[in-house]
């Protein structure tokens, strides 16, 4: 069982990576990565909220499958996930007011944060028992927060940069999301080999 538990993490990770392999998360993922710091501040608030929610849905997904009510998961996780997101942002307001104050707008749009939702789904769809789906949360806050401070660093250097003036700007943060999405594909099959 940890053999599946490490390759279910690693996975989460690198081969299916909900911001560069699901595309889930892009708003933050582009929003919020101009500095490294603030991307990590930023992905380690969502790796609480994504394991939060993990523990407090699993739960619950349980209980409205026991009783018929699992057209409601959605509705259900999202307002798990929007008091578990204002609960992070009164936190970080009374203790991190930095940090706080460095995500803005882009705190409270964890609520909208599709791969916030897409874990708990996934962790659904997929029946995961109770530590498969935590393993598989953790691992997808764990790729998130990789995304994002690698995504960083390229933008940091992107600022440096002296580009043609029709990629400055948003052009150039989109080919640059492109080819660090492009190697993450060198992962594939690499956690099957191993894990397989």
């Amino acid at each position: 069982m940890t053999k599946e538990w490490i390759a279910l993490f690693l996975t989460a990770i690198l081969t299916g990576n909900f911001v560069l392999m699901r595309f889930l998360g892009i708003c933050p993922f582009l929003g919020v990565s101009k500095k490294v710091n603030t991307a990590v501040g930023m992905s380690v608030a969502v790796i609480f909220v994504m394991a939060l929610a993990t523990a407090v849905c699993w739960p619950l997904n349980v209980l409205l499958e026991n009783n018929d009510l699992a057209y409601l998961q959605t509705i259900v996780f999202i307002l798990v996930i929007a008091a578990l997101v204002q609960f992070v942002e009164i936190a970080l307001k009374r203790f991190v007011k930095g940090l706080y104050l460095a995500l803005g707008i882009y705190l409270p749009l964890i609520t909208t944060n599709c791969a916030v939702l897409g874990v708990v789904l996934l962790n659904a769809t997929e029946n995961y028992g109770f530590v498969s789906s935590m393993v598989n949360s953790i691992g997808a806050g764990v790729g998130f927060l990789l995304a994002m401070v690698i995504f960083a660093g390229v933008r940091s250097r992107l600022e440096d940069s002296d580009l043609p003036k029709a990629f400055e700007g948003l052009p150039a943060t989109l080919v640059a999301a492109s080819i660090v999405s492009l190697s993450f594909l060198g992962f594939g099959g690499i956690v099957e080999k191993i894990f397989g």
